[in-house]
């Protein structure tokens, strides 16, 4: 049951819980900003993200939000300070170790999006241990991207259906947009009807380009590590004012 908090929140906005989107996607940002506005090092908006994100994924539950995916590290990250990249990745295993009581508790199923290939060996066996333990939870999946680069799940999923064309599993003639989203990192998933940006910034970064053709977007200049639950239900309420035409007039 919504804790009188949750409660009280969704008395004060116009949330319909029958109409909450399916699917939602957040970009995560603004940890790094965070850290600097408090004069704190990196890691330490990087950890006030992470348990940020904890309770947006009760919430979400709550709300009966289906799907939950959010960029945690992108292909483009790599490009940070090698100190930075290791205090992530050690945050990467700690949070598997401390969530995977809550996510049976609130029966989340994780799932991972992305190129896992490049990170170290250990950290591929946690997070696939973890999928492991979450697969029959059934009430929320989390997504996490890690690694994950729009363009590079193209890349790679255009190379795999090249191959699967030569070696005669599929016709060049039965290329639909429904097939090249079979081959996506998504594949599992709807699309996202909403996608949620924090820290103000005004583009996608590369994130699920195929994936948000028709998504609603929902900009926030509140920094990942200040998003609390009222901040998710405003922008669940903003989403359920728009008429999503999906291309029609």
């Amino acid at each position: 049951m919504p804790s009188s908090k949750t409660k009280q929140n969704l008395r004060s906005s116009v949330v319909d819980l029958q109409k909450t989107p399916s699917h939602v996607a957040i970009i995560m940002d603004g940890n790094r900003r965070w850290a600097k506005k408090h004069s704190l090092p990196a890691i330490v908006g990087h950890t006030k993200g992470a348990q940020t994100l904890t309770n947006i994924v009760k919430v979400a539950n709550k709300l009966k939000i289906k799907t939950l995916t959010v960029f945690a590290f992108s292909t483009e990250n790599w490009s940070r300070s090698e100190k930075e990249i290791k205090n992530i990745m050690k945050l990467f295993n700690v949070y598997l170790k401390k969530q995977l009581k809550f996510m049976q508790k609130e029966k989340v199923r994780l799932d991972v999006i992305g190129d896992l290939s490049k990170l170290d060996k250990n950290l591929q066996k946690a997070f696939l241990d973890v999928i492991d333990k979450t697969k029959n939870n059934q009430n929320i999946n989390l997504v996490l991207a890690i690694n994950y680069g729009a363009k590079n799940e193209m890349k790679r999923a255009i190379l795999k259906m090249i191959e699967d064309v030569e070696n005669k599993k599929i016709l060049k003639k039965d290329i639909s947009e429904n097939l090249i989203s079979s081959y996506l990192d998504t594949k599992n998933y709807p699309d996202p009807d909403l996608l949620i940006r924090t820290s103000n910034e005004n583009r996608i970064s590369n994130f699920l380009l195929w994936q948000l053709s028709y998504s609603e977007i929902y900009i926030t200049k509140i920094l990942w590590p200040d998003f609390k639950e009222k901040d998710f239900i405003e922008a669940i309420s903003e989403f359920q004012k728009r008429k999503r035409r999906l291309g029609g007039n």
